[in-house]
Parts: structure tokens; sequence; C-alpha cells
């Protein structure tokens, strides 16, 4: 009769969390997406595209990465809207092992030294130089790598453009050796931690910024009203949220088209992401300040 072996366990597996801050539109969602190769952040020009704390998840033989993607800190509105996703920031700084700050190759300026100035003295913290792609003087590349460094003490600066994908190879392989030995904390097929309905919602709320563009007005939320899920079809209820009267008509446009489009846009991707029919209903409606009342924000999933 022989010894049962006892379960082994790798004793070299990595895990941690790495937050992904910068300012608004520097490519955050953008490099997060591309790092574990789906959508799972929505992406525009538009500012704070961004206003939740997403969870962003890679598992790899060796190692589980989940990536933290933040709202880009900034300080140009001064509503409770803005003061949550600053905060969201703040918080996502202390708890993680590891910090990917990302800049804009060729451009730093005061709103990248103000999430410069938020991040904790111990940390060990990434530079991310994005968008080396539109850099139209490549030679210009080395002398702005030694001016950001006199930022902070970085323990790797890496060069790369997150709409293309090169480099970020090279991002992961770093980051890899800065994270804790650990268990994964989620399911190997796990792609992050928001429910269907938070995608669904932010599906929509992409949209919205894409089709509207600069008519889109700053205090505007999509809310889920009804999900509910029969086999492989999703049936969603959702209502954009404005601040005003008048900016119901920008969201419906003429005779209701502009609405229609954006409804049937983010339900054909919708139906992508969730591999199945999805019926989508989406009005509009009106609550004024929502976007400077505390007890708004909870109840939209602010926080």
């Amino acid at each position: 009769m022989t010894d049962t072996p006892e379960p082994t366990t790798n004793t070299d597996f990595r895990c941690g969390y790495v937050a992904i801050v910068g300012r608004p539109n520097v490519g955050k969602s953008t490099l997060s997406n591309r790092l574990v190769g789906q959508k799972i952040s929505i992406v525009s020009r538009k500012a704070q595209t961004t206003r939740h704390r997403i969870h962003a998840v890679l598992t790899e033989p060796d190692a589980q990465f989940v990536f933290v993607d933040t709202p880009g800190f900034q300080r140009k509105h001064g509503s409770a809207l803005n003061r949550v996703m600053n905060r969201t920031v703040t918080q996502a700084l202390a708890d993680v092992d590891l910090v990917f700050l990302i800049v804009e190759a060729g451009r730093i300026g005061a709103d990248d030294r103000e999430v410069v100035a938020l991040l904790p003295p111990d940390a060990k913290v990434v530079l991310v130089i994005n968008k080396i792609d539109r850099l139209r003087d490549k030679a210009a590349l080395l002398p702005f790598i030694d001016q950001a460094r006199q930022l902070y003490s970085f323990v790797e600066i890496v060069p790369l453009s997150a709409e293309r994908g090169s480099n970020v190879d090279r991002l992961i392989e770093v980051a890899r050796g800065y994270l804790p030995v650990g268990e994964p904390m989620f399911d190997e097929d796990a792609i992050t931690d928001r429910s269907e309905r938070f995608m669904a919602s932010e599906y929509l709320r992409e949209k919205l910024f894409r089709l509207l563009g600069d008519e889109l007005p700053y205090g505007m939320a999509v809310e889920i009203e009804k999900y509910e899920v029969e086999g492989t079809l999703r049936r969603i209820h959702a209502a954009v949220i404005v601040d005003k009267e008048g900016h119901k008509g920008i969201v419906i446009g003429r005779n209701g088209e502009k609405l229609k489009r954006i409804a049937t846009d983010a339900r054909k991707e919708l139906e992508q992401l969730l591999d199945g029919k999805v019926f989508l209903e989406v009005w509009v409606k009106v609550r004024s300040g929502w976007a400077d009342d505390e007890r708004a924000l909870k109840s939209l999933g602010y926080e």
C-alpha cells in the first residue's frame, strides 16, 4: 500500500491588482480592454467616459492580473458626480499592488501632475507612455522619457500604443514581476467582476457618447430599470437620465430617430457580448440636479 500523495499547489503563481490611472482622455480604458483582449470598459473621445471603477481580469498559466480601470482625475467640474469619480481614483490607488500611470507621448501638463500628486510615496508605479504612434518626431521620445522620469520614482517606464497594441505584451511582462505570490481571485474564464446588467448600461452609455458627440449633456446617465433573462434572451428596459427638459430632445432626436439608432447600436453590440438575442427598450427621463445629489448618485450605482 502506498501513501496517497498530498495535493500540490503552484507556489509560483502570482495574483494582484493593478490600477490604471491618468488624466481624462489619455487612453486608460483602451489600454484596459487591450490588456484582456475584450471590451470591458467603454471608450469615446469624451472626457471622463469611465465613471466607475471597473475590474478587467486576465488569467495566464502562471498569473492572474486584475486591472482596475478608473475615471480620469480632474478638477474641472465641481459636481458631486465629479467628486465621487475623483474619490474612486484615490481609493483605487490605496488598494492595489501596482499602478500604471498613463501619460500621452510628448505631453505632460498640469492635469497629469495632479494625478502624480495623488500617488502614495511608497507605491510601485510603472509609467506608461501611450499614443507613441501619434508622435510625429520619433526622435523626441527619448528626451520625453528623460523629462517624465522627473515626475516620480517609477519602477519601470514602458512606451506603447494601446490603440494599436504595440508593446502591450512588454507591459504585461513588467507587471507580472510585481504581483505578489498568491492564488487566483477569479475563475479562469472570468473577464470582469461586473454584472451583465452593469455592462448593458455601459454599452448604452457608450452609444450615447458616440452618436451625440458634442451635443451630449454632461449631466447624463443610464439606469437599467428591468433586466430579465429567458434562456438566451435578455429583456432590458433602460432609462436615459438627463438633467434638463431641453436635453431630452437632444437625446431623442427628430421623430425619435436619434434614440432609435442609439438603442439599435447598443442592442447589436450587447448581442455579441452576451451571445444571445436582446430586447432593448429605451426611453428618456428628466431628473433635475441628479449629478449633484449624493442620494441620486448612489441609486445610480455611483459610490
